[in-house]
């Protein structure tokens, strides 16, 4: 067969959207949501097994050190796979059985001198360097202060992965997330608590999209022009892989900084404002922040019109890492505040999960609006991901033409979600919806019994010098001339005569009248 002309991803075509918020559609043949990083690890090895031409991942961690199936798959059946489960071993294994395999990784360049402290990282590079085949690249080609962000696999240009799962270190979690699981134990056989996230996998000519936009990142980070796969009748579909979705189009949102001859790009932020708009009856966010302005400033619009839908957030109790605390969680804070001050309704709720006493950590970026859309990908809602660095998310919408079949699965998916965090069946979730009323109502009427991980989410009062870093966005901005320019008043958290300056006006108010109460 011939292979498709490279020629075809113009610049016109990667700089442009089809319409506001979306790059491109694209048909899949099947995509399924994966959720948590056991069944992730053990399926895309299984599809890099397949792979015939090209593996490509691009993402904004690779540790090479980790194990992609910690013996899961075959000891159960009683042997051995006859291939390395540790990535850095499985990545030349791959390219020594198929000589026609080539392998491209791109990674975002921060850290690379931390490479130093991830030992065997280092001479798995270095090992790999030999093989032509092979080629690791890192990804600097973006303003100071962003970063490479997204996570995509694409393998012989008919499957693709896009989702929150990079191949690194303290991803792997069962959906049990226990408390202690020693099979968290990572490279250097350090622990980590309990982790949530997923992918999405996909089938058909949406990997061709992504693999679009995978070469023009590769190009653009200094590698050289990737010429097209050859059209295959087999894919890399897993074989235990069963499919979600059939015959859907599906959309690609993305984010991008202004860098050189590429313009700035805000189609993921531009998708946000658009979903949470047409929102009927509930919206229903798991993500790893919830520091975004223009995203919270579109949920606060939809909470002060009247009979507004039912709003649910799952995230972590707190951000990962001092300066992400610093910035995500003060943010949060003063954004939920806000946000409290005008739900009069009680239609907003926001919720940590826990294993036991252990957080849970939600590195998900996903959202649900009345079941008839679904969206997940990389960007995460805080700034930094609405202007700053490069993402991508992808989307099944029910109101395109041909996807009113994908209703029934999105509403299966969250009710699943609803029952892994709630720890009550799958099929006992609608009734007890249906029971209580709302989302937010049956969680609540859950609170204290065993198997119930989420608990409400109460922001606490934040210090002087946090509030200041809160409303200054100073460690998360929306655009790279933000980052060191002095914040005027119409770049802050809160900006003039928008919805939730005048709500938190309003909490701050109703909390003086409080004070001056309780001093009496």
């Amino acid at each position: 067969m011939e292979s498709r002309d490279v020629s075809a991803i113009s610049a016109d075509a990667m700089n442009s959207s089809v319409e506001e918020g979306v790059w491109r559609y694209a048909r899949a043949t099947r995509a399924s949501l994966i959720v948590d990083g056991e069944e992730y690890f053990a399926l895309i090895q299984q599809a890099m097994l397949k792979a015939h031409q090209r593996v490509f991942l691009i993402g904004w961690d690779f540790d090479t050190r980790i194990h992609l199936t910690l013996g899961r798959r075959w000891w159960q059946k009683g042997s051995k796979p006859g291939y390395p489960r540790r990535l850095g071993s499985f990545i030349p294994w791959l390219a020594r059985h198929n000589r026609q395999l080539e392998i491209r990784i791109l990674k975002w360049s921060f850290g690379v001198l931390a490479f130093a402290t991830r030992g065997t990282m280092v001479f798995d590079l270095i090992r790999w360097a030999p093989h032509k085949r092979i080629d690791f690249k890192f990804d600097s080609a973006h303003p100071v202060g962003c970063s490479h962000h997204q996570k995509l696999v694409v393998i012989d240009e008919r499957f693709a992965v896009c989702g929150g799962i990079d191949m690194t270190a303290g991803r792997w979690d069962t959906p049990e997330h226990l408390p202690e699981d020693k099979r968290r134990r990572g490279p250097g056989r350090a622990m980590h608590g309990p982790w949530h996230d997923m992918s999405m996998m996909m089938e058909g000519e949406i990997a061709v999209a992504l693999a679009d936009l995978g070469h023009a990142r590769w190009e653009h980070a200094g590698g050289k022009k990737l010429p097209r796969c050859v059209p295959q009748n087999e894919t890399a579909w897993p074989d235990e892989l069963e499919a979600q979705f059939t015959d859907v189009e599906i959309g690609v949102a993305r984010t991008r900084a202004e860098h050189g001859d590429s313009p700035q790009i805000c189609e993921i932020e531009q998708l946000y404002a658009r979903q949470i708009a047409g929102a009927r009856q509930f919206i229903y966010i798991e993500n790893q922040y919830f520091a975004s302005r223009a995203v919270c400033e579109a949920l606060a619009k939809r909470l002060a019109e009247p009979d507004p839908p039912e709003i649910v957030i799952v995230h972590p109790a707190n951000a990962d890492g001092f300066l992400e605390m610093l910035a995500m969680d003060t943010a949060r804070a003063e954004l939920v505040t806000a946000i409290k001050a005008l739900d009069t309704d009680g239609r907003f709720n926001i919720y940590a999960p826990f294993a036991g006493e252990v957080p849970i950590y939600v590195h998900a970026k996903m959202m649900i609006v009345d079941d008839q859309m679904i969206r997940v990908g990389s960007a995460n809602i805080n700034n930094r991901s609405m202007g700053l660095d490069s993402e991508c998310d992808v989307f099944i919408d029910c109101a395109r033409p041909g996807n009113a079949h994908a209703c029934d699965a999105i509403r299966a998916i969250r009710l699943s979600l609803l029952s892994e965090h709630c720890g009550i069946a799958a099929e006992e979730v609608a009734a007890r919806i249906e029971q209580a009323g709302t989302m937010a109502a049956m969680i609540d009427a859950l609170q204290g019994q065993p198997g119930c991980r989420l608990r409400p989410f109460h922001p606490t009062e934040l210090s002087g010098i946090e509030r200041v870093l809160a409303m200054r966005r100073t460690l998360d901005p929306e655009r790279p001339d933000e980052i060191f320019s002095p914040t005027p008043q119409n770049r802050g958290l809160f900006r003039r005569g928008g919805l939730l300056a005048w709500a938190r006006r309003r909490a701050e108010r109703k909390a003086a009248k409080k004070n001056e109460l309780r001093s009496r």
